[in-house]
């Protein structure tokens, strides 16, 4: 029986390389046996001409769809879309820039054939990327494992993976506004694999994630999944206590002691005063974010709104909705 395989792919002002993208897919998949198989891309609220490239690839295409945002909403609520939006029995979820290479798409799907829900693309080497973008990488993959408990990401692994039906379906019924897939897809559980690779650099085309998009990123992992930054901003406050403490017996010490390079009143305050003014406002903004999360998810909006969704009738089995 041909099972059916939906690639998913976010695009954000891919005029540069989404044509490439389309057709190192289609030479991909359509020597897959055993498998039918649809291209998925989800348009972002592109600003250039991605999104009359993808009409112009669905009206010649018959594998491949298209839906389109109302605005840009962003990367992780595009890959909600995506997964909304796939109708294959396996779907598996890549970035459009290429540095995802599609090429080892019938590898994940022998590992899916052996019984495994998702399969991660790990990856062994990241072209493209500067060393302290490795280092910051590598260290939130460290730290939101630690913190966050029972859910655990693998070091190095994206958004490239592949899922099965039931892993997907899962992830769907996941509706918080404040998203970050990677670790809702290792919160889902089910059998999991790895599988390594080295990483292209971009085809073309300037990266969408800057170090500010990276340190959002990171915010939203971490605020999403743990409270230790709760606790952690509890521990500072200890730990600040202590050396303020510390500090205190020392100036005792020297005014005691009639220590001529004691400045009476003035350093100790301003150091005092800088460390605790320093460090409430370190509290009062993790615990904004949480309450900034606590406001956004009571609204209950709906994570996206469609413009359009583009698919070939006689493959049409799903009506046009609002998520």
């Amino acid at each position: 029986m041909t099972k059916l395989l939906s690639v998913v792919a976010p695009a954000y002002n891919e005029e540069a390389c989404i044509q490439t993208f389309h057709d190192r897919l289609t030479e991909v998949c359509s020597k897959l046996d055993g498998y039918d198989y649809e291209l998925l891309v989800v348009n972002d609220g592109s600003k250039d001409h991605t999104e009359q490239m993808l009409h112009d690839m669905c009206s010649k295409d018959p594998h491949m769809s298209m839906v389109s945002l109302s605005r840009n909403y962003g990367h992780e609520i595009a890959v909600a879309a995506g997964m909304d939006y796939a109708r294959g029995d396996v779907i598996v979820l890549m970035d459009a820039d290429l540095q995802d290479t599609p090429e080892l798409i019938p590898e994940m799907l022998a590992k899916y054939e052996e019984g495994y829900d998702v399969v991660n693309a790990k990856r062994s080497s990241r072209a493209g990327e500067t060393w302290m973008k490795k280092w910051t990488a590598k260290k939130f993959y460290q730290v939101f494992s630690k913190a966050s408990g029972k859910v655990h990401m693998e070091e190095n692994v994206g958004n490239y993976r592949l899922v099965s039906r039931r892993a997907c379906d899962a992830f769907c019924k996941l509706r918080e506004t404040h998203r970050f897939a990677r670790g809702l897809f290792s919160w889902v559980g089910f059998p999991t694999a790895e599988i390594e690779f080295e990483r292209d650099p971009r085809a073309a085309g300037k990266t969408k994630y800057n170090y500010k998009s990276m340190i959002n990123l990171a915010i939203e992992g971490l605020t999403s999944f743990t409270t230790a930054p709760l606790r952690w901003a509890t521990y500072a406050g200890i730990v600040a206590i202590v050396f303020a403490l510390i500090y205190i017996v020392y100036v005792l010490v020297m005014f005691f002691t009639h220590n001529p390079h004691l400045q009476p009143g003035w350093s100790s305050m301003v150091i005092i005063m800088l460390l605790f003014g320093s460090l409430q406002l370190i509290f009062l903004g993790v615990i904004g974010e949480y309450l900034g999360r606590i406001f956004d998810e009571s609204k209950n909006r709906p994570l996206y709104f469609i413009k359009e969704y583009t698919v070939k009738m006689e493959h049409r089995d799903n009506e046009e909705k609002d998520k």
